[in-house]
């Protein structure tokens, strides 16, 4: 009898409601730039990151908190009235260490919402920075997995699903995998591994946010392991494991 935890990929917020959350971990993936961000502010000494769906509950959120920043974009711009925008240069530890990061974004924070109201049992991101953090934690947990892809506005793109690949690679011997976009991101990502910063640029979402300058931030979001935090959602809060 196979007793392997179950291992899907949802390729888009759109589709999440297809598969069946309870008593999994969702992974929520958005690698342009949240999850990056995220992983590397708390990698960084960061005290919490709290994830808010809206512009004005961060506001009101950061002004209630003592010791906190308030930061967000939309379209890759920063959001007036917050005071950062969504770039993990933005956080070194120097500035960081011991504060509250107040985050909404255009899609990763939509995602882990939704999760939370679909009944999974647990919430975490990942991206590249924190990649072998992330697959070390599914395989002691040894739970169904659901690797959910934040998009753009409800529609497919190549950088979450390179991510998703790169968990597969790593932890599908563990795992029961019946899943035609999990093959396919695992499919991706290994043809693409060996060229990852010259095939990146070529995705709408690179040329989207290179129009702001931010090519150093797309390279740094998709280099392994140079943030290996695990942030779990508990009670309002991501945290570091």
């Amino acid at each position: 009898m196979n007793n392997k935890p179950t291992l899907f990929t949802a390729l888009t917020p759109a589709l999440l409601h297809l598969y069946d959350l309870k008593d999994s971990i969702v992974v929520i993936i958005d690698v342009f730039r949240a999850t990056s961000t995220i992983c590397t502010a708390l990698y960084n000494g960061a005290a919490k990151v709290i994830p808010v769906a809206g512009v004005e509950n961060c506001i009101a959120m950061g002004k209630q908190i003592v010791g906190s920043i308030t930061a967000g974009e939309r379209d890759g711009k920063v959001i007036e009235g917050l005071q950062y925008g969504n770039s993990p240069a933005e956080y070194p530890r120097s500035f960081i260490q011991g504060k509250t990061l107040v985050l909404t974004t255009t899609n990763g924070t939509k995602l882990l919402h939704m999760a939370l109201e679909s009944g999974c049992s647990e919430v975490i991101t990942g991206s590249f920075p924190n990649l072998s953090a992330v697959c070390a934690h599914l395989l002691k947990e040894n739970k169904n997995v659901v690797l959910g892809c934040s998009g753009w506005k409800d529609r497919f793109n190549l950088e979450d699903t390179l991510f998703a690949g790169a968990v597969i690679r790593e932890v599908k011997e563990h795992f029961t995998i019946h899943c035609d976009s999990s093959l396919m991101a695992e499919s991706m990502y290994d043809r693409h591994k060996d060229d990852m910063f010259e095939f990146i640029q070529k995705t709408t979402h690179w040329h989207r946010l290179s129009a702001y300058g931010l090519e150093k931030d797309l390279q740094y979001c998709v280099t392994p392991d140079i943030a290996n935090v695990v942030p779990i959602y508990r009670d309002g809060e991501l945290l570091a494991l």
